[in-house]
């Protein structure tokens, strides 16, 4: 027994110093597919993975943590005023040859300002071309930035109309991305402009092969990538969409990375000698959006609140969670700074759903609940929390049809506000609290299509959190985040359900694969030990 322990020290010993070795193919078994391979039309986790691979940002986060580092910028200077953000450029980049495009292009200046003007600029080509920019109207980016301007080849100086504290954070999220001009200007020539979102050429450490819908996108290894090549020769991103078939396919060696295990089978995947499992507290929130746009009754602040003291959260978070997720009572998640713990709570007390909804005259209520059809880390199982809701509703007299449909269906036509209520989460982006409370409840952000599913106005909330983003100083915009919260709270635009515990299960021979506080998945620094 002593002798298989330490032959079982060594190997792990090993595993743990041994030098990265190159090759293999890594299959990512995943929930969903992508809905866009173009990161500036879409705003969901599973399109961001794909886009991810292929493309880079100005600035980005160090792998697995929320510092900030050079990505296709080498620097960049911020004027006095907070203003201008000029980008000093990285040389010697190149944009990938492809069977799709050849050629092999520089990247420049002129990459940054098509990639950023199309999303504002109503006479830059792309414009209008493959539907709206969800992310920088969600963000609302053109009442913050005022021009993108070519200084030489290798610098860009973006100017703001006013300042915007997390506006370097807010330019390494996906949609920044940088794409190539000279490609997309290529494609509109052919007429074949729509083909941008199929087949992207990016710089990033992985290169597009094929998407096969709803089934699996392959990549290869960026071998001149500024980055540093990829260990693994191969990327496939597999979509399995049940999560006990994932966790068979891991078992057997078919994937090596499984995304979001169910939280029922984490004991049993986590009993194999083959798999281990990595887990991080979530940068996220999971919810029930109440759209005061579709249904007259959750303009009444009584009503909203009933359906919150309806619903028994500790419940559906211990069977559903599984013990991986806590009870959430903010928009924002016990990990962001700025958390307001005093937010109001609304614990489980059908007798006061009763008591408000008789008040407002609504004993009665009828209304949908729309349930994600994909598991996300921030909702495993978004059927069966629905399903909870139903019974829970149905104590009180309210009841609720259940309607669901494929993921990017769903993201469109909750955007356009098509739905009674939805399920949806939200993991952070920029580890900034504007990525939450401004994106996806101010105002601003009600205008279709929308991030603000609940279509919730609020005057002082909007204010408070337009407020916090124009000042610098962290303690008055911690002051002002925690305001807005209380709002929130009180307002009730929200059932809050659950922050959850991030959980990858991965092949123990998978080596230096990180969970990303703003969930991404990374894989050009993983490698396989032998």
């Amino acid at each position: 027994m002593r002798k298989l322990l330490i032959t079982a020290l060594l190997f792990a010993t090993t595993l743990m110093y041994a030098a990265p070795k190159y090759g293999g193919v890594l299959v990512f078994g995943r929930s969903g597919d992508s809905v866009s391979l173009d990161p500036g039309h879409v705003t969901d986790g599973e399109s961001f993975y794909a886009s991810t691979q292929v493309y880079n940002t100005l600035v980005q986060f160090k792998n697995g943590t929320t510092i900030m580092e050079p990505g296709l910028a080498t620097s960049w200077d911020i004027s006095k005023d907070g203003l201008t953000y000029t980008f000093h450029l990285r040389h010697g980049v190149y944009f990938h040859p492809t069977k799709f495009y050849k050629k092999r292009d520089e990247f420049t200046a002129d990459d940054v300002l098509f990639s950023l003007k199309r999303q504002y600029d109503k006479s830059a080509p792309f414009n209008k071309i493959g539907g709206a920019y969800r992310y920088w109207s969600a963000m609302n980016m053109s009442n913050i930035v005022k021009d993108v301007i070519k200084v030489n080849k290798f610098t860009v100086k973006v100017i703001l109309k006013h300042p915007e504290a997390p506006f370097l954070s807010n330019m390494a999220m996906d949609f920044a991305s940088i794409l190539s001009k000279k490609y997309a200007m290529s494609l509109l020539k052919e007429g074949k402009a729509d083909r941008l979102a199929r087949y992207p050429v990016g710089t990033g450490p992985f290169v597009f092969k094929k998407w096969i819908k709803d089934d699996r996108i392959i990549f290869t290894a960026n071998e001149n990538y500024w980055g540093g090549k990829p260990y693994i020769k191969k990327l496939i991103l597999k979509v399995i969409t049940n999560s006990s078939v994932r966790a068979a396919e891991l078992k057997v060696g078919s994937i090596q990375v499984m995304d979001f295990p169910n939280p029922a089978e984490i004991a049993q995947i986590a009993a194999n000698p083959n798999v281990k499992l990595i887990k991080q507290e979530g940068l996220n929130v999971g919810y029930l959006a109440l759209n005061e746009e579709k249904v007259p009754a959750f303009k009444d602040v009584r009503v909203r609140r009933a359906i919150n003291y309806a619903i028994d959260k500790k419940a559906i978070v211990k069977a559903i969670y599984a013990g991986f997720g806590k009870v959430a009572y903010s928009p924002i998640p016990p990990t962001m700074w700025s958390y307001n713990k005093n937010t109001k709570q609304y614990n489980y007390d059908p007798a006061k759903a009763k008591k408000l909804l008789k008040e407002a005259g609504y004993s009665h209520l009828t209304f949908n609940i729309w349930a994600m059809p994909v598991a996300r880390p921030y909702m495993p199982n978004a059927r069966k929390v629905a399903e909870a809701i139903q019974a829970y509703l149905a104590k009180v007299g309210v009841k609720v049809k259940i309607i669901t449909y494929d993921w990017g269906t769903y993201l469109s036509k909750t955007a356009n506000l098509e739905a009674d209520s939805c399920l949806l989460g939200w993991t952070g982006d920029n580890g900034d609290p504007d990525n939450f409370l401004d994106i996806l409840l101010s105002a601003h952000a009600a205008q279709k299509p929308a991030q603000n599913r609940a279509a919730w106005k609020d005057k002082k909330f909007s204010a408070l959190v337009a407020k916090a983003k124009v000042t610098t100083n962290m303690a008055t915009r911690t002051k002002l985040y925690k305001e807005a919260q209380v709002v929130f709270g009180n307002q009730a635009p929200w059932v809050t359900i659950a922050n959850s515990l991030v959980i990858e299960a991965v092949r123990k021979n998978v080596m230096n694969f990180k969970l990303d506080p703003m969930g991404k998945r990374r894989f050009n620094k993983v490698w396989f030990a032998k």
